[in-house]
């Protein structure tokens, strides 16, 4: 089975929970918002990087607002502390291998540096996050660097988005299984207005899989020993185009880090986790009372982002002969059955939540 055969939550039955997904269930339903990713795969290196694009980023407007939750900082956020002092970002957020992040990061000022309102720049904040892959990739090797940082510029678009063991997601190990990649959004309305939220997220952490509540071990569904989680983090990217200041924001990104839960992380001592989130408009921020509806919209988001980043990617044989199983498909199904959970289709815009939805516990 692969990737592109391999199905996501939504293709399970799975409800979307109190609110509908967007219409490609991705961050790429935000207006503007682009994703590329660079791959490495050979026998010694499973890695890659995944950028994401705030296409609003130009000479005329070249800060966002932006928000950031530090869940646990065992981690390697290059332009952590300008981000939290400022509240915007000034670049695209990219993701990769944690002993490349400041090679990327490097990578990422000089293609800055090129683009227009740039030519007298003596100050920039690359915004650049990681997990570890070294499990199934040579991570001392370094390897990600300027060409697969071009590459996944170049090739950010909009539209679906490759999920799985891509881009940044190549050898990440999620939970037992193999990890990845992963996108969802949600349809929300603040006060009467409607928006949307998107994540994006990068699992390699450890815990016991949960999916619309029910727990699958894995070294119970594959009959072996688990894949091994190396660096046990995550990085989780929200994008929105809500109103909402930097403050706001930051109650965002909070948020998307208690989604973690929902799918079983154990939030280990070593873990890095990050959530990193913007908004692509301008406009009078909402008043707090009205900020519910995106609260949980966004963990309904994060939440199916990182059941998909799982269900999406293949099993993967990589440095040294390691593997990492993806997680059997039919053994998903029989599992929610026999839990008795409530499947349904998408359900229609403004929903009510659903029994067995993603975020129900």
């Amino acid at each position: 089975m692969s990737a592109t055969t391999r199905p996501r939550a939504a293709d399970l039955g799975i409800s979307s929970g109190a609110f509908s997904r967007g219409p490609l269930n991705a961050i790429t339903d935000v207006p503007g918002v682009l994703v590329g990713h660079a791959t490495v795969r050979n026998e010694r290196l499973s890695t890659g990087v995944t950028a994401i694009v705030p296409k609003v980023l130009c000479a005329e407007r070249p800060a966002i607002p932006a928000g950031l939750s530090v869940g646990n900082g065992y981690g390697k956020l290059v332009g952590a502390t300008q981000l939290r002092e400022l509240g915007s970002i000034e670049t695209p957020v990219l993701l990769t291998s944690t002993l490349s992040a400041f090679r990327v990061a490097d990578a990422l000022v000089a293609y800055m540096l090129e683009q227009p309102g740039h030519e007298q720049t003596t100050t920039l904040n690359p915004v650049v996050g990681e997990t570890n892959d070294g499990f199934l990739s040579d991570i001392r090797s370094r390897p990600v660097g300027e060409d697969l940082v071009r590459e996944a510029l170049a090739t950010a678009a909009g539209g679906h988005i490759a999920e799985g063991g891509v881009g940044a997601g190549t050898g990440t190990v999620a939970l037992g299984y193999k990890g990845g990649i992963g996108t969802a959004s949600r349809i929300f309305t603040i006060d009467t207005a409607e928006f949307t939220i998107g994540a994006l997220v990068q699992s390699n952490y450890t815990g016991t899989l949960q999916l619309a509540g029910v727990p699958f071990p894995a070294a119970e569904i594959l009959g072996e020993q688990p894949a091994e989680t190396i660096g046990n983090s995550c990085m989780i990217v929200v994008a929105t185009d809500a109103p909402l200041d930097a403050r706001q924001l930051n109650r965002i990104a909070n948020r998307a880090v208690f989604a973690m839960r929902g799918t079983g992380a154990d939030y280990a001592q070593g873990s890095g986790d990050y959530a990193i989130s913007f908004s692509v408009v301008t406009g009078t921020p909402p008043a707090d009372q009205y900020l519910s509806p995106a609260f949980l919209a966004t963990m309904e988001a994060v939440e199916e982002a990182l059941i998909n980043s799982i269900l999406r990617a293949e099993t993967r044989t990589g440095f040294e002969g390691r593997t990492a199983r993806a997680i059997p498909i039919e053994r998903v199904r029989v599992g929610l059955q026999r839990a008795g959970v409530s499947l349904h289709n998408q359900p229609p815009q403004n929903a009510t939540q659903n029994e067995g939805a993603i975020g129900a516990r």
